[in-house]
């Protein structure tokens, strides 16, 4: 329980801090004058949430010996991205996009999922190795 409410806070944590920048990079590529209307911002702060869950509660199939390395990633992942793009087009990250816009939003996404994900098993693998010499060594 507790591994999955830290990889749920990590998620949303990540997503809010992409909304951030996201927003940022907007606001300036419309010189200031990037406004939004009827709760918009509102419905995409909620949808950021539920996107860092969609990515945080899903972590916990790393817990599971009975399925491969790959298996897990593609639960993870998958889930993760399907709520994404799900989210995307409903409170207006993908708002008015063509179909070929479309499949890039999803492409991107996946990559930017992709490195999050390949940046934490890389930390995780390296502590993981840390721990093995200090049991090996004999040091607590």
């Amino acid at each position: 329980m507790r591994d999955l409410m830290k990889g749920t806070v990590i998620s949303i944590t990540i997503a809010m801090i992409i909304f951030c920048f996201v927003g940022m990079i907007f606001d300036i590529r419309n010189g200031g004058h990037f406004g939004l209307e009827n709760y918009q911002f509102t419905k995409m702060v909620v949808g950021c949430v539920l996107v860092g869950l969609g990515f945080g509660v899903p972590s916990v199939v790393y817990r599971n010996d009975n399925f491969p390395m790959p298996i897990k990633v593609v639960i993870h992942l998958g889930i993760g991205s399907i709520v994404y793009t799900i989210v995307a087009f409903r409170v207006g990250w993908a708002e008015g996009a063509t179909m070929i816009q479309s499949v890039m939003i999803v492409a991107i996404q996946l990559v930017v999922a992709f490195v999050i994900w390949l940046a934490f098993m890389i930390y995780y693998r390296s502590e993981a190795k840390k721990i093995n010499k200090r049991i090996q060594s004999g040091k607590n």
